[in-house]
């Protein structure tokens, strides 16, 4: 029987039902107001219980969890932890040992702490056998630091097990033994590539064997294990077989022998081949375009690099700020859509530029381009640019590429440069055709050339002249990186005839040859750095008395041809001391470069030491070095490679600072 105390405290309410007919031997319900009377008296009460439950209930102490948080870190460890073992477990078990997250624990009682340090021992196995030691020797031992330096909160958390009364110190000590190496590794290969004839298929297979990464007499870890089945997958994906997939995999221990069995079981699924290109993101521009950029033929087998190849042409195409290509794995794999999202660029940007060399001074120069021409629909890139001794105004209009990426190119400049005492000034048309790639440039054109120099020596007039002529150029650019390359080549030939204008018509035949080429020192140190090697050579043939522009003649020196000499200031010297441009050019470096460590790791800063040559004469067999020595720094800036020169010119007898950015070739 239950007595009043103990009735819980509960408030009920008896509501009258709606959907019940008033009956009429009760009171209360008998007419309509009084139905309208109880149900306002309910939703009274209704009300009343919420306040009053609202009034009775604390109110949430918001910074509650912060004191208490506070007041566990200020609190001493549960127990200490020291773990003795060689550098990669130790930091292994530090980080990852489930006995870690218990030292925190305020109230953490002997029963728990015994109970823990039984599973520590099997934890630190399992996560020691993840770096191959499978068969490790752990010792946990127990000390204890007296309460009086180290006390605990008093108040226990349970009655039934007593607080740990000192804190414990708890030393695991591991000797891991030998590591398990890789005995053997079966790679199978099942669905189309397993029995695909071609060739290139075969290749493909082949080079998934050769390439796996976790090869017999290797240690075996886990991370080495997954690191390789993933290799293994995108290297699978990379090419044709674009929804393969890992489709078992097994890693057999041996403890004893400390040995790995490893087989996995690819399956390659279907061979996928392009679709057309699904594109949005167009509305100034026609799909065309697009194509034109992206170069993907339909019924081309699906290459993951091919595919980043067309969106970084379509990036670099300066229509589009961005570009992203995708193949879905769901498609049909004989017609697979490649999904093709962009962002147009503006139809027209300005762009304002401030610099400095040492050669030139300060600069300044401004670019307009408009992709859209109206009417034509060419792009137009405009261009001014001034500094103390060059200055100039052009412009260049450009057609949209044709199916083989051929551009028609119209464009024109008008320069003056000055080289103390002589100022050139000069006015140049050209018309071609150009192809441009990431690696590969071609252009054909025409060329008009009119020059007039002037300063100096009144007799002075080599140079002044008009000229008309037929070039083809062509360059390759073989380099591991274009914007801060540190191997491999670049090489550039211009060659063309030409026929020069006015009262003497005297045929010649212009040629440049360029190379740049990085070497790696790899071989002698890892700190070996590279080598850096730049050569120049040109000609113009033609008759003695053929009067050449100066635009298709030759001058060098400066920052970034031989240093320690001022800008174009090496060039054939008349009987009155005046340097003119001449009809042949020689010029080579030597540069060793080296990345400045620090902390035993490459830091963005280089040093260099150079030797730069170059000669310039009307004659080939007067040709006449002019050499300097220096050294140097370098910065991987974020707008290019930053470089500072101290150079010695050992002909002009003097110390020149050359400063640059950026690597064009």
């Amino acid at each position: 029987m239950r007595t009043a105390a103990s009735k819980p405290r509960f408030l009920t309410l008896s509501l009258p039902d709606a959907t019940r007919l008033p009956n009429a031997n009760s009171p209360f319900l008998s007419a309509p107001a009084d139905l309208r009377r109880s149900r306002f008296i309910a939703a009274w009460c209704l009300v009343m219980c919420a306040a009053l439950t609202a009034c009775a209930t604390k109110p949430a102490d918001p910074d509650a969890s912060e004191r208490r948080q506070r007041a566990e870190a200020a609190a001493p460890p549960a127990f200490t932890l020291k773990v003795e073992a060689p550098d990669e477990i130790r930091e292994l078990l530090e980080k990852h040992l489930d006995l870690q997250r218990y030292r925190a624990v305020p109230d953490l009682n002997e029963a728990e702490l015994a109970r823990l340090l039984v599973t520590a021992d099997a934890n630190a196995r399992e996560l020691i056998g993840t770096l191959g030691y499978f068969s490790p020797e752990i010792r946990i031992e127990r000390d204890s630091v007296d309460a009086a330096t180290a006390p605990l909160p008093a108040v226990a958390a349970s009655s039934a097990a007593p607080v740990i009364a000192s804190v414990p110190q708890i030393r695991m000590v591991v000797v891991p033994g030998e590591p398990t190496r890789v005995a053997s590794v079966q790679l199978d290969v099942t669905g189309d590539m397993a029995s695909n004839p071609a060739p290139d298929v075969i290749a493909q297979r082949d080079a998934l064997q050769k390439d796996w990464s976790l090869a017999a007499g290797r240690r075996f870890t886990q991370a080495d294990w997954s690191d390789a089945k993933t290799g293994a997958l995108r290297a699978l994906t990379a090419r044709r077989y674009l929804a393969g997939r890992v489709a078992g995999s097994r890693a057999d221990i041996d403890p004893d022998k400390r040995e790995a069995a490893l087989g996995v079981t690819l399956d390659s699924g279907p061979v996928y081949l392009l679709g057309p290109l699904e594109i949005t993101g167009l509305s100034h521009y026609s799909p065309a375009l697009v194509e034109r950029f992206a170069r993907l033929q339909p019924g081309a087998v699906y290459d993951r690099d091919e595919l980043l190849r067309a969106q970084q042409r379509l990036s670099d195409s300066g229509f589009f700020d961005s570009a992203f290509l995708l193949v879905d794995p769901e498609a049909d794999p004989k017609a697979a859509p490649v999904q093709t999202q962009l962002r147009e660029a503006k139809l027209q940007k300005l762009v304002l530029g401030v610099g400095l060399t040492t050669d030139s001074g300060p600069r300044f120069s401004a670019e307009h381009t408009h992709n859209l021409v109206p009417l034509i629909g060419w792009r137009a890139v405009s261009k001014f640019q001034v500094d103390q001794k060059n200055q100039y105004i052009g412009t260049e209009l450009m057609s949209q590429p044709d199916s083989s990426y051929w551009r028609w190119v119209v464009g024109g400049k008008l320069q003056r440069e000055k080289d103390d005492p002589l100022t050139t000034t000069s006015q140049q048309i050209r018309l071609g055709r150009l192809q441009t790639s990431d690696r590969l440039d071609r252009s054909v054109y025409v060329q008009y050339d009119r020059a007039l120099v002037r300063g100096g020596d009144a007799t002075v007039d080599t140079g002044s002249n008009d000229a008309i002529s037929l070039a083809w150029a062509w360059t390759q650019r073989n380099f591991d990186n274009v914007l801060y390359p540190t191997r491999g080549w670049g090489l550039g030939v211009e060659l063309g005839p030409g026929l020069t204008l006015g009262t003497q018509r005297k045929p010649f035949l212009r040629g440049l040859v360029r190379l740049q080429s990085y070497v790696p020192l790899d071989a002698l140190s890892q700190r070996a750095g590279r080598l850096s090697l730049r050569g120049q050579a040109g000609a113009v043939v033609a008759n003695a008395e053929a009067p050449i522009p100066a635009t298709q003649l030759f001058l060098t020196g400066g920052d970034t041809t031989v240093r320690g000499y001022t800008y174009r200031s090496i060039g054939v010297e008349t009987s009155t001391g005046i340097v003119q441009a001449g009809r042949y050019l020689a010029a080579g470096s030597v540069e060793w470069q080296r990345p400045i460590y620090k902390d035993g790791r490459p830091t963005d800063w280089e040093s260099a030491v150079f030797v730069d040559s170059g000669a310039v004469s009307d004659q080939v067999g007067k040709l006449s070095p002019s050499t300097g020595v220096g050294v140097g720094a370098r910065w991987k800036s974020p707008i290019g490679p930053f470089q500072a020169d101290v150079a010695y010119g050992i002909e002009a007898k003097a110390i020149r600072l050359h400063i640059a950015v950026g690597f064009t070739f």
